[in-house]
Parts: C-alpha cells; sequence; structure tokens
C-alpha cells in the first residue's frame, strides 16, 4: 500500500479510551458510582428516581457527545455554553408563544449553530490559533451580545414544544430517546463513517493524518459544526422545559467544563485520537448519579465540586496508569 494513501485507524482505537482503558472498564466505574450513591441514598431513607436521573442527564449528554468530537480531534470548544443561551434565547423569540412558529424557529437556530461551528472551525484551522484561546473568544462575543440584547428571559416557547420536555412514549421521556439517539448516531459516525475514522487519526497525528491525504481542516470544522448543532439542540431542550430563553441557561449549567469532564470522564484523551461516545455517555451518567446522591443527600455545593474533582482526577490517573502497564 502506497504510504501516500488515506490511513484508517486500528479498530481497537475506537473502543478504547485514554491509556487503553476499555469502554467496558468504564462502564465497571458507572456501575461501581451506581451501586455505592445508591446504597447511600437507601441508607438514609431517600427515593431511587431512574426517569429523573435520564433527563437530568439530557442536556449534558447531548452536547458532551458534540464535545467528543472535538476533543476527539485534538480540539475542544469552550463556547458551548453561549451557543445553547443563544439557542434558547433566538429560539424562544421567534417562537413567542405560537405553535405556528416552530417549524422555522427550529431550523434557524440550527443554521445559527453551525455557522458559529463553522466559524470556529475555520479560526482554528485556517489561522492556526489555539483552540483553547479561539473558543475563549467566541465564548465573549456571544456572551457580550447576549447579555447587551437581553437581561432576563425573553420570548415564550409554545405548549406544543414544551412536549419535548415533559412527554414521553411507552412511559419513556422523549428527551431520553433523543440523548440515546444522538449517542447512538455519534457512536455510527465515528465506528463506521470515513469522517469517523479521519477524525481518529488527525487526532492521533495531524501531520501524519495530512501526509495520508487526510484533509485534517475540514475533518475539525465538520467536528465543530457537529459539536456546536448538538450545542443547539441542549439549548432547544432546555427551553422546553423552562418554557422561555434567557442569557444564563447555558453558563449557569456550567456546559463548557461540565461537557468536557464528562468526556475525560469517559476516558477520552484530552490530546485527541482516543475515546468514543459512549465513554462519554458513561461519563455524563457518573455525574448524573452523583449530583442526584448529593442533592439527596444535602451535601454542601463547594464539598460536592471537591468530590466531583477528585473523582475526575482519580479516573483520569488510572486510565493513564493503565497506559503504562500496557506500554510495558
Amino acid at each position: 500500500m502506497s504510504a501516500l494513501a488515506p490511513t484508517r485507524p486500528n479498530i481497537a482505537t475506537l473502543r478504547t479510551g485514554i491509556g487503553g482503558s476499555s469502554t467496558a472498564q468504564i462502564y465497571m466505574i458507572l456501575i461501581l458510582v451506581l451501586v455505592v450513591t445508591w446504597g447511600l441514598i437507601l441508607a438514609t431513607g431517600g427515593n431511587l428516581n431512574i426517569t429523573n436521573t435520564l433527563v437530568r442527564s439530557v442536556a449534558l449528554g447531548i452536547v458532551a457527545v458534540g464535545q467528543t468530537f472535538v476533543i476527539l480531534g485534538g480540539s475542544l470548544d469552550l463556547s458551548v455554553a453561549y451557543q445553547v443561551s443563544v439557542t434558547a434565547v433566538v429560539a424562544s423569540v421567534l417562537m413567542d408563544g405560537n405553535p405556528n412558529n416552530i417549524w422555522f424557529a427550529v431550523p434557524a437556530v440550527l443554521v445559527i449553530g453551525a455557522a458559529i461551528g463553522a466559524i470556529n472551525g475555520l479560526v482554528i484551522t485556517a489561522f492556526h490559533i489555539n483552540a483553547f484561546i479561539a473558543t475563549l473568544g467566541t465564548s465573549l462575543i456571544l456572551r457580550g451580545a447576549l447579555n447587551a440584547t437581553f437581561d432576563n428571559y425573553a420570548g415564550e416557547v409554545p405548549d406544543e414544544f414544551r412536549a419535548l420536555g415533559y412527554d414521553g412514549l411507552l412511559g419513556i421521556p422523549y428527551s431520553v430517546i433523543l440523548l440515546l439517539a444522538i449517542v447512538a448516531l455519534g457512536w455510527f459516525i465515528l465506528r463506521y463513517t470515513r469522517f469517523g475514522h479521519h477524525l481518529y487519526a488527525v487526532g492521533e497525528s495531524d501531520e501524519t493524518a495530512r501526509l495520508s491525504g487526510v484533509r485534517s481542516g475540514r475533518v475539525l470544522i465538520v467536528a465543530h459544526v457537529l459539536c456546536s448543532l448538538t450545542a443547539t439542540l441542549t439549548g432547544l431542550f432546555i427551553i422546553s422545559r423552562l418554557s422561555a430563553g434567557a442569557p444564563w441557561v447555558g453558563p449557569d449549567g456550567d456546559y463548557d467544563l461540565e461537557s468536557i469532564a464528562a468526556v475525560v470522564l469517559g476516558g477520552a484523551a484530552l490530546a485527541g485520537g482516543r475515546g468514543g461516545v459512549l465513554g462519554t455517555f458513561a461519563g455524563v451518567l457518573i455525574l448524573a448519579l452523583l449530583d442526584n446522591a448529593f442533592n439527596q443527600l444535602q451535601i454542601n455545593t463547594f464539598l460536592k465540586d471537591v468530590v466531583r474533582g477528585a473523582i475526575i482526577i482519580a479516573a483520569v490517573a488510572a486510565y493513564a496508569l493503565r497506559q503504562r502497564q500496557d506500554v510495558r
């Protein structure tokens, strides 16, 4: 085979996270957290609500899938929180409480989201600006525009659209179905499409990928567009729950840092090239279980952050240790 032929990453890479930690091992951590948190809740007289825990995972879960794409390519997106806010405000204003406006409000915010993602990708690839700085700049621009235009809640979401946040099918909330569908689609894209294989290749080595015929710039732009689209979907889900949008809904959810934490907790390498959507989904569930336990046990908010941070560090340390053992 010619050295210039496009390369396809080893299929094992698609199933592993940082340090060669398999998806199965990540889910073992999830099961451990599940047993411990539920045991503590039951021991203190609390109640288990699986459906509520899953619904609480939807907003972060959707945007974390998009964050997985950019991190796999060796990039990241710190603007997703304010992209969520932009979607929430613009969609609410366009809908204006009228169900007949849904048909153009949703496509409009999807186009806006895709445009923001494309701009992020172009700035990073064309001008060779670090993704952290580029997306932080985008975040500041969006924050300034939102705060200069809106003070608080804006617009109104019609009851028909609120079905996404509160109704379901056969006892399963529509929002949970949406999350599972996005996770499945993300897994399929990474596992079975040329774009997915090229994204892993770019994350492993941008230079090698280019020499192998992969258009790394185009791959990263598409990854950022996908990330922005997931932030847009998260914004739509949030307004279906709140009935209106506000500039603070994105940053209040910490979707920028929380999504990165979920991806890393799920076994992805921040340097790119290793990880996957299934691992990210496990990371999101772990964070949701911890939040549910902390809330029911009425643990201090600051202590909550300490415990979550310690768990993330411990998980990444375990992945790194496994990597060193595999090398040996």
